[in-house]
């Protein structure tokens, strides 16, 4: 009974340990597949095409969004990045689910695209704002503008808790993670998810009948 792949968006703001939670369901779960974003701005050193980023001109980007071949773009600082369709696709017809570390507007077009169906959402939380402005310190990556623009950006992303399929609260991580492999662990099963299971019980009733004759 072949299922078909899920797209898990996970969604929070900076500081509350989403990218943490990705890369410990990760390793978790080896046929999860992380999404790969496209990016119109030029490779770092050391990053690969198709690892880090698939990198893209500005005009095979708007070729990519006018063919709909983009789940999710943006534009940022000039450039533009998003979820290409087709290696998503290609994962779901494979029964693997695609993971997401996107921000609500992402999440957004995401749920709205014709894989909508497929989506199930997740909003990380932090314990509280104060937690979030020193787990950002506490990093040790950014300046103290950055950081105060990082949560000045939080408040808004945080009042779109609501659209989401599931809300956790990120006091303790071991314990949040618990909780979203039991989330994904219950979706798999979902019966509408298990595209096999006409079938079975029609074998099952047939053993009925056979029994009966």
């Amino acid at each position: 009974m072949t299922r078909r792949g899920l797209l898990i968006i996970l969604s929070s703001p900076s500081g509350a340990g989403k990218s943490t939670l990705a890369k410990r369901l990760m390793a978790w779960d080896d046929t999860l597949r992380f999404s790969v974003s496209a990016t119109t701005r030029a490779p770092r050193a050391g990053e690969v095409d198709g690892r880090e980023y698939y990198f893209r001109s500005h005009e095979e980007f708007a070729a990519m969004i006018a063919a709909g071949e983009m789940l999710e773009h943006a534009e940022v600082f000039g450039n533009f990045y998003g979820s290409p369709k087709g290696p998503v696709v290609e994962a779901m017809d494979a029964g693997r689910d695609t993971l997401f570390d996107i921000d609500w507007q992402g999440g957004q077009q995401v749920r709205n695209s014709s894989l909508g169906k497929d989506v199930i959402s997740i909003f990380i939380l932090p314990p509280s704002i104060a937690e979030l402005e020193r787990r950002l310190h506490g990093r040790a990556q950014d300046s103290a503008e950055v950081i105060e623009g990082r949560m000045r950006k939080s408040r808004d992303e945080i009042s779109h808790w609501a659209e989401y399929d599931y809300v956790l609260v990120n006091d303790d991580l071991d314990a949040t993670e618990s909780r979203l492999r039991a989330i994904i662990e219950g979706e798999r099963l979902r019966r509408d998810r298990q595209p096999g299971l006409n079938d079975f019980v029609r074998g099952l009733n047939a053993e009925f009948e056979a029994r009966r004759g």
